[in-house]
């Protein structure tokens, strides 16, 4: 394994299921296999989905054990060591990744999603450690080069909410001339329609926005607007109530494309599938051999997400600041 000079420990934001809080512990350096990369983490950002270690929910994001887990799945950095069975990376070059563990990268499962894998992957920042700490363990055939004009410090939050966003509206599939509605602004939504906040949107270039809340007849306007309604409705929220509303805003054999995650189980109506009122799809960060068509994307149309900087020291306040929406995009750590 090729190498630069490299700690035994480490600091690291774990979750403790005993108090159901974050503390920062000192852990060792991970030790990396054959095929891995060592990576100096510069950037890792806070994603909704790591709040489920806090909370109840049917949808498999589950701790399984009780030993404290680093929390986190956004990140990037710089290779700092390189093992021998690693192929097209070096040392000091800058570096994303997917969030997944003990994936084979073969099996019929993993050309889906690595989730599948038949030898059992595992979720970083719940079934395995995450990326809130300072150096992490990457196999290589998750990793990507960062093009020229795309930082590690920028492109952490590319590496969940980014490729899923770009493949949430990518993979529906429309045609110049063809509508479509994103659900959700925040800080998953921005990046999938480069918007902040309804004021932003149309300052981007939406043609419409919409406050559900507020307008209260949104789904006639939309119809009017559309001559029928959009074909697809892509949800970036993690709102139940969201998702039973899209379909009214979706024309005759349209797309909802399932993004966002609630906590509960989501119900359709079986007629309505099975007559192809719409159609049911659902995107996600994808798979390695997808990354370059994404990354390519991202430098090509400069896309970044609005970041808050933070210290590991004030993943508390993160997490606060998330729950609270009070900002309108990523938070992240900052890394030394």
């Amino acid at each position: 394994m090729t190498s630069t000079t490299i700690p035994k420990t480490q600091k690291a934001a774990q979750y403790h299921r005993a108090d159901n809080a974050i503390h920062i512990n000192t852990i060792p350096v991970p030790t990396p296999l054959d095929t891995d990369l060592l990576v100096k983490t510069v950037c890792s950002s806070l994603c909704r989905s790591d709040l489920m270690n806090f909370e109840a929910n049917d949808i498999g994001l589950k701790l399984e054990s009780d030993s404290p887990v680093t929390l986190g799945h956004e990140a990037a950095g710089v290779i700092v060591a390189i093992g021998d069975k690693t192929k097209g990376f070096k040392v000091v070059q800058e570096v994303g990744f997917l969030p997944a563990t003990n994936c084979c990268y073969e099996c019929e499962g993993c050309q889906v999603h690595q989730m599948w894998c038949e030898q059992g992957c595992k979720m970083p920042g719940h079934a395995a450690d995450g990326f809130f700490q300072e150096y992490l363990a990457i196999d290589y055939r998750n990793a990507i080069v960062l093009p020229e004009g795309l930082t590690a410090l920028e492109a952490a939050p590319l590496f969940c909410a980014g490729v899923t966003s770009y493949h949430g509206v990518e993979d529906c599939g429309l045609k110049p001339g063809q509508w479509m509605a994103i659900i959700g602004v925040g800080e998953l939504g921005h990046l999938g329609d480069l918007r902040c906040t309804l004021d932003e949107a149309k300052e981007c270039g939406a043609d419409y926005t919409f406050n559900t809340k507020t307008d209260k007849d949104y789904v006639e306007k939309i119809k009017e607007i559309t001559k029928g309604g959009c074909s697809a409705v892509v949800n970036y929220t993690n709102s139940k109530v969201a998702y039973e509303r899209a379909p009214d805003v979706l024309r005759i054999n349209g797309i909802l494309m399932v993004v966002g995650l609630p906590q509960e189980p989501l119900v359709f109506n079986s007629m309505f599938i099975a007559l192809r009122k719409f159609r049911v799809m659902g995107s996600s960060n994808k798979i390695p051999k997808e990354l370059p068509e994404f990354v390519a994307f991202s430098a090509k149309h400069k896309i970044k997400s609005k970041i808050a900087y933070y210290k590991l020291e004030d993943i508390n306040k993160m997490i606060d600041i998330m729950r609270e929406g009070s900002f309108s995009g990523r938070v992240a750590v900052q890394f030394d």
